[in-house]
């Protein structure tokens, strides 16, 4: 039998018979805290031999009860580690979410008032795709530049025509309060100009992002990922929220 599990086994043997399965419990607990990759609760990757061994280096002088006060003292340093790593991932999700709302209200503030897609005919007789576009700038910020994503759809069909997003860069800008009204001019050898698009294809243009008159994105949070949601929602469950609650009036 190897020295250092004797030794182990000495230290085991003075303690009471209702300590033991305790001693046992921070053997492992000490053994494994040298691995920052186990997990202290779950310690069942070392043998009997190689946790002796690993402990007796961090027990050396040690007496039973000693031990088990130092493997709870790390486990309880341990679980503040992982505590203060969670509040901090917390906050930082929280205040994403939060900047994200905030920036999706500013960017509500500049409306799509109108959109249509039709074809027309150029001045040599040639189909020419085009999409009407008005928009109202309610926020208090110049627009240079809007992203768009338009849908092209039939009624009635889940499959659409044309999907894709788009930039449009306004000539002159557009000024807070001010409406404007534009005809853009889609490639008409790209998907808008299929000239199997029926008379009655519904277009819908939704604002995904606006740039200020400098050409910088505005309000441009992105909002969490599936994953932050859910990683977000478990955190709250488990050290609840960071951000202050309203009073129930």
């Amino acid at each position: 039998m190897p020295a250092a599990v004797v030794s182990v086994e000495k230290v085991r043997n003075s303690l009471p018979t209702y300590k033991h399965d305790e001693f046992d419990q921070a053997l492992k607990i000490i053994a494994m805290s040298s691995f920052s990759s186990v997990n202290l609760l779950s310690p069942h990757r070392m043998n009997a031999a190689e946790i002796a061994e690993t402990a007796n280096a961090y027990m050396h002088g040690l007496t039973g009860d000693e031990v088990i006060e130092r493997a709870d003292r790390m486990l309880r340093e341990r679980r503040a580690r992982e505590r203060e790593q969670a509040m901090r991932m917390l906050e930082r999700l929280e205040t994403k979410q939060a900047n994200a709302e905030q920036d999706q209200q500013q960017l509500a503030q500049v409306s799509i008032d109108r959109a249509r897609y039709y074809i027309s005919n150029s001045p040599f007789g040639a189909p020419e795709p085009v999409i009407d576009l008005e928009v109202t700038n309610g926020s208090d910020q110049a627009i240079s530049e809007l992203l768009l994503r338009g849908l092209l759809q039939s009624p009635n069909q889940e499959v659409a025509w044309v999907d894709e997003s788009f930039y449009y860069r306004i000539s002159g800008g557009l000024a807070p309060g001010e409406t404007a009204h534009w005809s853009l001019a889609p490639n008409r050898f790209g998907p808008w100009g299929n000239d199997q698009i029926p008379s009655n294809a519904v277009l819908t243009l939704t604002l995904q992002g606006v740039n200020d008159a400098q050409g910088k994105p505005l309000w441009s949070t992105p909002p969490l990922t599936d994953n932050e949601i859910a990683r977000l929602e478990t955190l709250r469950h488990e050290y609840g929220s960071t951000t202050p609650q309203p009073a129930d009036e």
